[in-house]
């Protein structure tokens, strides 16, 4: 297993998940609620922009590798999985909501490996509803850990992560079918 500055950041924001989810459970007279949102909502920002940074630095510093390539996306779905849980335990996301983005993490992921074994890995590369849907969920679920009135602006925190989960959700679904559809007709071709 390589180590390099980019995968030393997945292992980081793989070390996070614990300490993300611990927040919440710590005793009220060490931290309030309100605060452990936000260390909460810091924390997976934080991981998210670790997320930007091991990939950039992996192809500026010529360091990219299988296993990298392997451990990025498990970090991102546990870190997402993790935040979707303790959101639907806090009231925050419906349990529907996170079931969806959870199911086709896993099931896109299986379809992936599958693909790989059958040198086909090209037909279920990352689309741009993909990365829109990533984009969606990555913005919706700190807006949602916060959990308060948005600084300077007549907003609850909620008034913008509710409809960028639902968002979120409905693109899981369409990048789904568009997946399948894509693997469909390359198990077609293979006959």
């Amino acid at each position: 297993m390589p180590l390099n500055l980019p995968i030393a950041l997945t292992w980081l924001r793989i070390l996070l998940i614990p300490v993300f989810v611990g927040v919440f459970y710590l005793p009220t007279h060490l931290i309030s609620a309100q605060q452990a949102n936000s260390v909460a909502m810091l924390l997976f920002v934080l991981a998210a922009l670790t997320d930007w940074l091991d990939g950039y630095l992996a192809r500026a510093m010529n360091q990219t590798s299988a296993f990298g390539a392997f451990l990025d996306p498990v970090a991102d779905k546990l870190m997402v999985a993790a935040a979707l849980i303790v959101l639907v335990q806090l009231g925050r996301v419906h349990a529907a909501v996170a079931m969806v983005i959870i199911g086709r993490e896993i099931a896109i992921s299986a379809l992936r490996e599958w693909m790989a074994q059958m040198g086909r890995s090209r037909h279920v590369a990352v689309s741009l509803i993909g990365k829109l849907k990533t984009a969606a969920q990555m913005t919706a679920i700190p807006f949602l850990l916060y959990d308060r009135d948005l600084p300077g602006l007549p907003l609850h925190s909620s008034q913008l992560g509710q409809p960028l989960i639902l968002l979120a959700a409905l693109l899981t679904l369409v990048s789904m079918v568009y997946y399948l559809r894509l693997a469909g007709h390359a198990v077609r071709e293979l006959g």
